[in-house]
Formats: C-alpha cells, structure tokens, sequence
C-alpha cells in the first residue's frame, strides 16, 4: 500500500485530501505556494453526496454552523425593487441558496483544521519537478529540496502549472463565454440576509452577497467571448471592470469605488477542465485541476470535497497507486461529466443584452419563484443528478 503522499494544493479538494488520508494512517505532506494559509474567497454550497461526506468525516455541524446565513436569493431592478425571490426551502434546501452555504475560505480552513495535526504543511513553495523511478515519484521542489513520495496528489485549481507539466496539451477547455470578478467590500445598513442579484443592460449583471464576518461579497459579470484577460495583471483587470461597469447603475458605484482596497480579489474567464485521464504513473489530479466545472455548475465544492474522500478511500483499499488511480478515475468520472453539463446558453440566459430581454428574464424568474411552479419543476427533473455511491466505503 502507498503510505507517502505529497498533495501540491492547500484549498478545499487538496485540504480535504489530506484530511482523508490521515485518517488512514498515511504520511502525508501538503505544499502550497501561498507563503500562509489563504482564507477569503466567496460564497459556495455543498449539497448531496458532499453533504454525506462532511458527515462521514464529522465535519458536517460544523460547516453548517460556519455558514454565511444567506436566506435566499432576490432578482433586483435599478432601483432596488425585487422582480423575483427565491428563498431557501427549509425542508429541502433546494433553490438557488442552499442549507449549507459557506465561505470558500471558511471551508478550506475547516478542512485544513482537521488534517493539521497529522498532516506537514509546507507553505511559500511548489513543485519544481516530478521524476520517476521504478518506486517512486521524485520531486524538485523550487526551494531546492528533492524529496521521494509514493504518490503525487495534484490540486492546485483551474491553472494549476503541475497539471500542465505532467500532463501537457492533454486539457481541452470548454470556455462558457463568461467572464467574472469577485471580492470583499464594506457591508451597509442595506444588505441584508439574501443574495442579490441585478442584471444591466449589456449582458453584465452586479450581486452582492452576505457572509459571517461583517462584509459582504460582491460578483462582477460580463457575458463574453474570453479574449486573454484572465492573463493580464490586476491592475489592468480592475480599469476593464471600471470601464465595462460604469454605467451599470443600482449598487454599482459602490462596489467599484471598493474594489481598489479590497484584498481579495480574484478574476476569471470561465472555463471547465476536460482531461482525457486524471493520472499518469505516480500522479493524480483532483479537484478543478482535473475536471474544474465553473461556479455556472454550481458543483464545484460537491466535486471537490466527494473526489479528495474517494481518492483517499481507493488508495487505502488497494496495494498499488495505479490500482487505486483506476478506480478513483472509474467512480467519479460519471459525476463529473454530468457537473459539467452545463448548457452553454445558460449564461446567456442570464445575462441579457437590452432592457427588452431584462423584463422577460424577470417575468420568468418571477413565475418560476412561485411556489407551486417551484415544487411542479422540483417533481419533474426528478431529484439528484449522477451521484458517486458511498456504501462501497462502509
């Protein structure tokens, strides 16, 4: 059995990795670029499957208990009018907001929590290298040190540079043609306990968001074909945000006039991961490096947390890396093509170009906000999509 694992990634799938290792009993070290631990990021749901493995690791009260306390999710006009609520079901969590709604970083730390005491963590360095021998993978690390693991976990997000290193010209995006900025601002009187949500004309649409810390986390999107901007420095990123926004009304100016002394702000053209293979030799991806559906898919964290307890659990069931590769790649690659399934037209649908087009996306939201046409749509798509069966791991 392998018992030295090197994860390179220390976000929720590489925390919640390691976290599942060690339960077993394995050696393992986590390395991560960032010299601390990161917290900020926005606001994610686990529903499902993750739910079930949260629970399984007993770290299910506590996310719940960590959650930002968003209540649902209101379409707004200009003017701050509502056109369309959704609020969450208590009895099902279903809707755009769900029961366990928590904060990237809020997560990722709870999951870093539970692996810290038995797992090394190694920040401010990253691979270098990976070799191989006949028993081991190799690794350079960029602070000069060579060390030997028995595997190599790589969950370092959507660019991850390992992924593209050991795995090169192998991933074949599929861009969604949108194009998102998030980040922290001041919280005001005015925000309250729902997400909010308000479409501009121009395909852009501005949300904010509440969390548990006092601030609120505010979206920034444009409906677009990528051109490169996920590669331009923040400076740059930030004037094509002025520039496209600033005539985009309601809480607009405000979040722009935030967005210079925020700290974590994060831009990105979406784009999902579509690797033919999660591994070669002692190698594995997890997480968005191997199969990065996009927040559209709203499966990301679900993904993440249920890939890092399958992957720990085949390793500790089989006597070679290969073996357990195998039959993690087997089990998780029908949940993840149907995440990704996400229709390219959706974030058209949701990002009109004229006011004409606003009216009518708010005239469906609205009757589909309602509360018999709710539970109508709920019977007919017909419950969970494809889910990985943990009973195999009783």
């Amino acid at each position: 059995m392998p018992r030295r694992i090197l994860i390179t990634g220390a976000s929720i799938a590489g925390n919640a990795t390691a976290a599942s290792l060690v339960r077993h009993g394995f050696d393992v070290t986590v390395v991560e670029r960032a010299p601390a631990f990161r917290e900020g990021g926005q606001n994610i749901d686990v529903r499902g499957v993750g739910r079930d493995v949260l629970r399984r690791m007993g770290l299910e009260q506590a996310a719940l208990d960590r959650g930002t306390g968003e209540e649902g999710t209101v379409w707004v006009e200009e003017d701050g009018t509502e056109a369309a609520r959704f609020e969450t079901d208590a009895a099902t969590g279903d809707g755009p907001t769900a029961e366990m709604e928590i904060l990237r970083g809020d997560l990722a730390r709870l999951l870093y929590d539970a692996a810290r005491d038995d797992a090394t963590f190694r920040f401010g360095d990253r691979i270098a290298a990976i070799a191989e021998d006949p028993h081991t993978a190799i690794v350079t690390f960029e602070s000069g040190a060579i060390e030997r693991y028995d595997a190599v976990i790589v969950a370092e997000g959507v660019g991850s540079s390992t992924r593209e290193r050991i795995f090169a010209g192998e991933n074949d995006p599929r861009w969604l043609d949108l194009t998102l900025a998030y980040f922290t601002i001041p919280r005001t009187p005015g925000d309250d306990r729902m997400w909010r949500w308000y479409n501009a004309p121009g395909k852009r649409s501005v949300s904010l968001r509440p969390d548990r810390h006092g601030t609120t986390r505010a979206m920034l999107s444009l409906q677009k074909q990528a051109a490169g901007e996920q590669d331009w420095d923040v400076g740059r990123q930030k004037a094509f945000l002025r520039r496209c926004f600033a005539d985009a009304g309601w809480e607009t100016p405000r979040i722009l006039a935030a967005m210079d002394d925020t700290d974590d702000f994060y831009f990105d053209v979406l784009r999902q991961v579509r690797m033919p293979r999660w591994s070669s030799g002692r190698v594995v991806l997890t997480g968005d490096a191997a199969w990065c559906a996009t927040p559209v898919a709203g499966v990301g964290a679900t993904l993440a947390v249920t890939g890092a307890y399958v992957l720990a659990e085949e390793l500790a069931r089989h006597d070679s890396v290969a073996a357990a590769f195998g039959a993690y790649e087997q089990h998780m690659r029908p949940m993840v093509e149907d995440g990704q399934a996400v229709p390219k037209i959706a974030p058209r649908l949701l990002h009109p170009s004229s006011r004409l087009g606003i009216r009518l996306l708010h005239g469906v939201l609205g009757i589909a906000s309602q509360k018999p046409i709710r539970t109508l749509a709920s019977k007919v798509a017909g419950g969970k999509g494809e889910e990985v069966d943990l009973s195999r791991y009783t």
